[in-house]
């Protein structure tokens, strides 16, 4: 069977379908468990403070701000199998630097690189695999995909990190050779949008392009803030956890934080499964409630004082979440394919929701540096996040009225 014909029988069992589920699970385990490997080399510093394991997020984030013009016309002008093995190695080299004793900040960043070329090209190949009345579903057989590995990668991560950091780096690293090496499987797609002329300018000057067209697509822009709000609450949540848990639930070790951080991503496979049955591009609107109660949950949890209540709380965050999420992404995966190609609409919602995750990562860096008490900071956060997805409900309201 040619490319061309698996790209258009629009099986989600297919050979293609199948070796991007199992590149992402691969990529995404390796991803989440160095997450923790990396928090527990800084912890092993001797004049480690609260404040260095949100900076690795700072340093993941700038790869794709800064090269956010960039990565989304390279997946779309290559074919994207190929752009997701190369992104691989890029995160490959960034652990294995890790191992050899590079400064971790930065080596995490170059994985963030990875990151930000692996993206686009991950999401923006579905649109190419099957059709429009399937994209929720393929969305939500690679969130699903993508939680099963969250959860392994924060489970192993932390647990093997408190055994050792060298033998976790090292899985690690290898998790990355496997991942690229499933992405050569992948046949041959053509390229999706491809650009004339690969300098810089010209790029840049695409991608501004690619953002005017697609936040003035009200469907579009309703997407990219929604994703950009609840990643970049995600992001800040992940971190609240590592310095929540000794304070409210008195436990100080690596492998409580990353078994809840992986407890939320079981409520994300709920939330996705959920999404897949009863949202679909016509009924968007249906994702809102499930949005307005993440800042609710959040405040919620910021009094739990007991494990299991917390582990139940997270659940009910990550379903809403994932019933939040997953029907966006589709949303603006189909606006872009019909406008300015699947792997630059992917590159400007990175773009987006990582100008959201420095803010807002950076604010609780900075409120952490300043000693403000994490059950307080836990509290303010749960409030913005309500506040942000009421703003949202309401913008989203008054387009379709004015529609």
């Amino acid at each position: 069977m040619t490319s061309s014909a698996i790209a258009n029988d629009g099986r989600l069992s297919s050979r293609a379908m199948m070796a991007v589920l199992v590149a992402q699970f691969l990529s995404a385990l390796a991803d989440n468990a160095l997450l923790f490997a990396a928090i527990a080399l800084l912890k092993s510093f001797a004049d480690y403070q609260d404040w260095y394991a949100p900076m690795l997020q700072e340093f993941f984030v700038l790869a794709f701000i800064i090269f956010a013009p960039f990565v989304g016309a390279f997946a779309d002008a290559l074919p994207k199998g190929r752009v997701m093995m190369i992104s691989n190695g890029l995160k490959f080299i960034g652990s294995a630097l890790m191992l050899l004793g590079f400064n971790p900040w930065l080596a995490y960043g170059l994985v963030g690189l990875g990151a930000a070329a692996y993206s686009p090209a991950k999401y923006g190949i579905l649109s190419q695999l099957v059709p429009q009345e399937k994209l929720v579903k393929a969305n939500s057989l690679m969130e699903g995909s993508t939680i099963v590995a969250i959860l392994l990668g924060a489970l192993l991560g932390g647990w093997l990190a408190d055994v050792s950091v060298t033998g976790t780096l090292v899985g690690i690293s290898v998790c990355y050779v496997l991942a690229a090496l499933v992405n050569a499987l992948i046949p041959r797609l053509p390229p999706e949008h491809p650009v004339s002329k690969l300098g810089p300018r010209k790029l840049v000057v695409d991608f501004i392009g690619a953002l005017k067209t697609l936040y003035r697509n009200p469907d579009a822009r309703f997407s990219l803030i929604g994703t950009s709000l609840f990643w970049s609450s995600g992001s800040t949540l992940r971190f609240l956890l590592i310095a929540w848990v000794p304070v409210a639930l008195l436990i100080d070790d690596n492998k409580t934080a990353a078994n809840l951080s992986g407890v939320v991503a079981i409520g994300i496979a709920i939330g996705a499964a959920l999404a897949a049955r009863f949202v679909t591009l016509d009924t968007i609107h249906r994702v809102l409630p499930a949005g307005l109660l993440l800042g609710a949950l959040v405040m919620a949890l910021s009094q739990m004082t007991g494990i299991y209540g917390a582990a139940i709380l997270l659940v009910a965050i990550g379903a809403c979440g994932g019933m939040f999420v997953v029907p966006l992404n589709a949303l603006l995966q189909e606006r872009g394919h019909e406008t300015v190609g699947a792997g630059h609409a992917v590159a400007v919602q990175n773009f987006s929701e990582n100008i959201a995750m420095l803010a807002l990562v950076g604010l609780y860096t900075l409120i952490t540096r300043l000693g403000v008490p994490v059950v307080d900071s836990a509290v303010g956060f749960g409030m913005l996040i309500l506040l942000g997805m009421a703003g949202l409900a309401w913008l989203r309201m008054k387009s379709e009225k004015s529609g």
